[in-house]
């Protein structure tokens, strides 16, 4: 373990998915959301696969034993990537990413609903600390569907937002099975490939022909998404899951500079004390989980990682 590495490596996987929403972002005025989509998880594969091949993991590293749960969470993901993007398009970045935190904080309750995992009465605070956190991000624009069309936009962006939160949380459910049966790798990579496949059938609802300066930027979108998945992975190589899970919400200070600097949009006040509680009912539901950790650590000392 070297949980410093592990640190520098989920630090470096988040700036490159913030500079990727970044370049979506900025193709979303002429690229439609599933057409990003494809861009992002096609060109991802290329990387995936020379990274399994760098390692000589290529052939063990996409066997699968859960074949429907793969295809589940391609679908999840992919109609949660597709409304993110979407949403990319409508909102400010630093506000995107916020709400954003909500998938987390639907994780536990999704968690409990489907695996039966037990939440007592402090992660429920916690999650209810973080959606009175998510109502102020949204105060100002809780008039839903209002009277000029800038705010119905801004209304329809926030509806995608939480839409693409729940779809990822529920997502989660999922990896946590398939993380049971089968390789990291494999999950990885089939859902870029599902997601790929999956995007193609938006081609009849409006994809454009990309003009030199967009193509340049969704293909680099990919790219960067690849290698930042592949960072991402890496860094739980050195690093325990609790030890740098709070580093997720390094992500608003990205997202904060990228929003001003790239699209001059300034965080308003409201969003700044929202993030600011629902980053802390993260950590503390984060804290939480490695304390039940180490108990269950010290209940099973004879058990395997695997066990």
């Amino acid at each position: 373990m070297n949980p410093v590495r592990g640190i520098s490596y989920k630090i470096a996987s988040i700036a490159l998915f913030s500079v990727m929403a970044a370049l979506i972002k900025a193709t979303a005025d002429t690229i439609p959301a599933g057409e990003a989509v494809f861009f992002r998880s096609f060109f991802a594969l290329f990387v995936t696969i020379g990274w399994l091949m760098y390692r000589g993991d290529l052939q063990s590293g996409l066997k699968v034993s859960n074949y429907m749960g793969h295809l589940w969470r391609g679908l999840i993901g992919t109609a949660a990537m597709a409304m993110n993007f979407a949403a990319l398009g409508m909102l400010p970045l630093p506000e995107v990413t916020a709400i954003g935190f909500t998938s987390p904080l639907l994780t536990v309750i999704l968690a409990a609903i489907f695996l039966g995992e037990t939440v007592r009465a402090f992660r429920l605070t916690a999650v209810g600390i973080g959606l009175i956190g998510v109502i102020i991000i949204l105060w100002p624009r809780l008039t839903i569907f209002g009277d000029t069309p800038a705010a119905t936009v801004a209304s329809i962006g926030i509806i995608l937002v939480l839409g693409s939160a729940f779809f990822r949380a529920l997502a989660q459910i999922y990896i946590r099975q398939l993380v049971q049966t089968d390789q990291t790798s494999a999950i990885v990579f089939y859902f870029s490939l599902n997601a790929s496949i999956l995007s193609l059938l938006t081609l009849p609802f409006g994809w454009v022909v990309p003009n030199a300066l967009d193509m340049f930027m969704l293909i680099c979108a990919g790219l960067l998404g690849g290698i930042a998945q592949i960072l991402l992975t890496t860094s739980f190589r050195y690093a325990q899951a609790s030890t740098i899970a709070p580093f997720d919400y390094v992500s608003i200070l990205f997202a904060l500079v990228i929003g001003y600097v790239w699209f001059s949009e300034v965080p308003t006040l409201w969003m700044l004390i929202g993030s600011s509680i629902v980053i802390a009912a993260g950590i503390l539901i984060i804290w939480r989980e490695r304390q039940l950790g180490l108990k269950r650590g010290k209940a099973r000392p004879s058990l395997s990682p695997q066990g």
